[in-house]
């Protein structure tokens, strides 16, 4: 498995240069390497260290690099490595929509009912110093809740059920894409507990890992840019992702308009995926942006989403994030990993937020309420709200088990598209996340 260090003596690599840039950068290096010699030698001799320097990436310790000169005598021929899945594997999940035999072996793994947990007693603290400690706390508690749901091969899990179905089965499923979207949640935690259970997340979203960058959500669906953006953001430094190996299969994703579809249908793969499914969503197309950056393939994507957000248009936008605050949320993260590129969407980004602000204590949910906050943080729009309000609302909805409740994360909850758009996914730990999150965000503020 590659290792992700923090040795002081290597470069440190810049989150916030997009693949796209890096792949540039690389074919221009091999340009230089056409008119300098000297540097010629030193990419033959040492490439890792010559692209880490030039680059500046960290890349993984036990990841090789070689490089190969072509001559009017040698040519050389880069054949993929190895699949982990089995040819047996791989037609069984072809037809594994139909096969109760098959979606047994893959999908069930039941869940218990949802159980009611005691909350903490009502935050007397007042003062901002008082709640900046008691924020440091239950951090501290929420972390520990998580550090026991995760598996012993990093991944977090989500509960799958059937929104449209009084007492519905419950089953856990543990897909890379959640494991990626709440690691994202707590990159920023500088606490080494966040930092240990964030790690082995990455081991496990390395492990999933198909050639050359690509991840799927269940095995009998094909590739989705939601999970492969996500989880190259997370293994940012890897080869793979960091030179822009997969890009070229991620560009396949365009429609005519020049914005991304979330599933590519391919002879090779299941095709289980509805034809109404198969369109632009503007989160996973915020997710295009954070990793590619300004381009001439993400301008329609990014003149799509400034519309959405200033004609007001983001409700039904998404069949997967069904809440105007997760939509929200995705724009915001990529407003913060790319600026100041997108520095323009903040005040219709903020206006969009603000506008689901109910009368009482939040923008919704608690769940709903943690990523506004965060969406608010990333437009640098804090100021619009009282964080020692919100401080104490999110504080004294965590249970005492250092969790927050179960709320859906995302799934069709308004059942709008069908019998399959009806399942919806929520668990503790995701929430617990965001609340995290927010409660970081909230205390810089106070």
């Amino acid at each position: 498995m590659s290792r992700w260090t923090d040795d002081k003596d290597k470069p440190v690599h810049m989150k916030n240069i997009p693949a796209k840039t890096t792949m540039k950068a690389l074919q221009d290096l091999i340009n230089r390497s056409e008119r300098d010699g000297e540097f010629r030698k030193q990419l033959l001799a040492n490439p890792k260290n010559t692209i880490e320097r030039e680059l500046q990436l960290n890349l993984p310790d036990d990841h090789e690099i070689l490089i190969h000169e072509k001559s009017k005598s040698i040519t050389h021929l880069i054949l993929p490595p190895e699949s982990s899945i089995t040819k047996e594997e791989r037609e069984a999940a072809k037809t594994g929509k139909v096969s109760l035999e098959y979606l047994k072996k893959t999908m069930y793994d039941p869940a218990p009912l949802l159980s009611e947990k005691f909350k903490h007693p009502p935050i007397k603290a007042s003062s901002s110093n008082s709640l900046k400690e008691l924020i440091n706390v239950r951090i501290e508690q929420g972390l520990d809740f998580l550090d026991t749901t995760i598996s012993d091969n990093g991944a977090w899990h989500c509960i799958r059920y059937h929104g449209g179905m009084e007492n519905a089965p419950r089953h856990y499923e543990r897909p890379p894409f959640v494991s990626a979207y709440c690691t994202l949640a707590l990159e920023n935690c500088e606490l080494p507990k966040a930092k240990s259970i964030c790690a082995a997340a990455k081991q496990y979203i390395l492990a999933t890992m198909e050639f050359p960058g690509l991840w799927r959500y269940y095995r009998h669906l094909p590739p989705d840019l939601d999970s492969t953006t996500l989880c190259s953001m997370i293994l940012s430094d890897h080869p793979w992702i960091a030179l822009g190996q997969n890009l070229s299969k991620i560009l396949s994703y365009r429609n005519e308009e020049g914005l991304y579809n979330t599933w590519v249908l391919d002879p090779d793969e299941p095709d289980v995926v509805s034809p109404f499914r198969i369109e632009a969503d503007p989160v996973v197309n915020a997710n295009i942006i954070s990793l590619l950056g300004d381009c001439s393939e993400t301008r329609p994507v990014q003149n799509w989403l400034e519309s959405l957000l200033k004609d007001r248009k983001l409700e039904d936008s998404s069949k997967w994030y069904t809440d105007s605050s997760a939509i929200c949320y995705g724009i915001g993260r990529a407003v913060n990993r790319t600026k100041p590129l997108l520095d323009h969407l903040c005040t219709p980004l903020a206006e969009n937020v603000l506008s689901t602000q109910d009368q009482s204590e939040g923008f919704g949910n608690i769940l709903q309420t943690a990523q506004a906050i965060t969406t608010l943080h990333y437009a640098g729009q804090m100021d619009t709200i009282d964080p020692l309000h919100y401080t104490k609302h999110i504080l004294n909805s965590q249970h005492e088990d250092g969790s927050w409740p179960e709320l859906i994360a995302f799934g069709d909850k308004k059942s709008k598209w069908g019998n399959f758009g009806q399942f919806v996914h929520a668990s503790e730990s995701m929430t617990t996340a965001f609340c995290i999150e927010a409660l970081i965000n909230l205390g810089n503020s106070l």
